[in-house]
């Protein structure tokens, strides 16, 4: 089984810009980028978990949220970093676009895509832990039985640091 830590993306990754669905628009939040690095060179798997109701509401496509995702994944590895994954929810309760109109345990703060991830990649929820801008991905991290930090802004790879020195001196 292997480690991991999963993040929230608009707001802890990447500066939350309403519906984000172009690289053009995306603005790095300070330090994600090193995070990222950080946590890859540590031997955690990392796993980005994300709801993406601009679909539902027919703001953009699930084409334009693969596009985006590839273009971060190919960023963070210019920075040493490695994506393993990236998990979404199109879906929303009452959505424009019928075909995405239904619950979803997939739409934080359901656990459903941490379990997924956990599922496909063998992952010790036990060992890893999730970083959001939300309480619901808190309480996400929680349903799937893991640790959740709540980032509310400043370098990214500062609070991991600090995220990181807490959980060691949890298990001393």
């Amino acid at each position: 089984m292997i480690k991991a830590v999963f993040f929230d993306r608009d707001g802890v990754l990447n500066v939350d810009t309403h519906y984000l669905h172009r690289a053009a628009d995306l603005i790095w939040v300070d330090g994600a980028k090193e995070a990222v690095a950080t946590l890859t060179r540590l031997g955690y798997a990392i796993f980005i978990v994300t709801n993406q109701s601009g679909v539902a509401r027919g703001y953009y496509t699930e084409d334009d949220v693969h596009v985006l995702h590839d273009y971060m994944k190919a960023e963070f590895a210019k920075a040493g970093g490695t994506i393993t994954a990236v998990y979404y929810c199109p879906y929303l309760e009452g959505a424009a676009l019928p075909q995405y109109d239904k619950k979803s345990d997939w739409r934080k703060p359901a656990p459903g895509m941490v379990l997924q991830a956990a599922q496909d990649f063998d992952v010790d929820l036990s060992q890893s832990f999730m970083i959001g801008d939300n309480p619901k991905d808190v309480a996400c991290a929680h349903a799937a039985g893991m640790d959740g930090y709540l980032f509310t802004g400043g370098r990214l790879d500062d609070f991991v640091s600090r995220v990181l020195k807490e959980r060691e001196h949890e298990t001393v």
